[in-house]
């Protein structure tokens, strides 16, 4: 891997559970490498993280995007934000930190769930008087989709860079998988075994949305189809043992799946899978 990533910037673009196949990334190479050869820096307000390897001439990157497009969640420490909004066309936000990269794996899905329609701002974040719209996820996420591929085929060379696009990640809040009522990851120490499983929260519509729209791509996308394999693992999330930005409250502590987390996944992990399809994708194309 890092033979092959030698002279070479390779970037994750996207939100958490891409900054979590990022880590994976780096933890599964950085053992390799002297301590004095390689470093870990956070630019732009920690939006941007580069694991550095000096001896490759060559970086793994982390970019803060959660929508890819601007929203008023970019900020890369604060962004719990529940009236989410996202800025229509603005894709040169963020993209202009993207350009010159060798390697790019985006990822946007769960930041557009939010069980209501999506805000969209049709001008700017400045404006005095904003103008507001309110449209389906399908339809804002297929706003986002088509503005990604227009960003990616006028501003990179298919000669040049590879891109790759992560599928919805699932996720285990809710039992329906057979188990008891109420059931969500916590204590989970099995994977679902049904090979039929497909989580409710993990909507076939957006993966209409996907191949519909990538399919007019006149830019070549790999497509890194996460979903199905994560969907059984119940059991790889970090569950409560990840780390809590708030005191927990009596009532959570009694009730430890109440505040479960259901939605990353524990490392070394499945994303450790995640990244090895993307090697075997990357390297040996024509095997998959």
């Amino acid at each position: 891997m890092l033979e092959s990533l030698r002279g070479k910037r390779m970037m994750f673009v996207g939100d958490s559970l891409n900054r979590g196949q990022y880590v994976s990334m780096v933890c599964l190479i950085h053992r390799l490498i002297p301590e004095d050869k390689k470093s870990m820096e956070t630019y732009n307000n920690d939006a941007l993280t580069v694991f550095r390897v000096k001896d490759y001439n060559a970086t793994i990157e982390f970019y803060w995007a959660p929508f890819l497009l601007e929203s008023n969640s970019d900020n890369a420490v604060v962004h719990r934000i529940s009236d989410r909004i996202v800025r229509k066309g603005s894709m040169n936000k963020h993209g202009r930190h993207w350009k010159g990269v060798d390697i790019l794996v985006f990822n946007t899905y769960l930041w557009w769930v939010t069980g209501q329609d999506m805000k969209i701002l049709k001008g700017s974040f400045k404006d005095v008087e904003k103008e507001i719209m309110q449209i389906s996820t399908e339809d804002a996420y297929r706003m986002a989709m088509k503005s990604l591929l227009r960003w990616v085929t006028r501003n990179l060379d298919r000669e040049k860079t590879r891109v790759f696009f992560t599928s919805m990640s699932p996720t285990h809040s809710k039992g329906n998988w057979g188990g008891e009522a109420g059931e969500n990851c916590y204590n989970q120490t099995t994977p679902i075994v049904d090979p039929n499983y497909w989580g409710s929260d993990s909507r076939k519509s957006i993966m209409k949305v996907i191949g519909e729209e990538f399919s007019k791509s006149e830019f070549p996308i790999t497509f890194l189809n996460i979903t199905q394999l994560s969907s059984y693992r119940k059991d790889a999330h970090t569950s409560i043992y990840k780390k809590q930005w708030n005191p927990l409250t009596t009532e959570q502590l009694a009730n430890p799946a109440s505040y479960a987390d259901c939605i990353h996944w524990c490392l070394p992990g499945l994303q450790d899978t995640w990244n090895e399809l993307l090697f075997a994708k990357l390297f040996h194309p024509d095997l998959i």
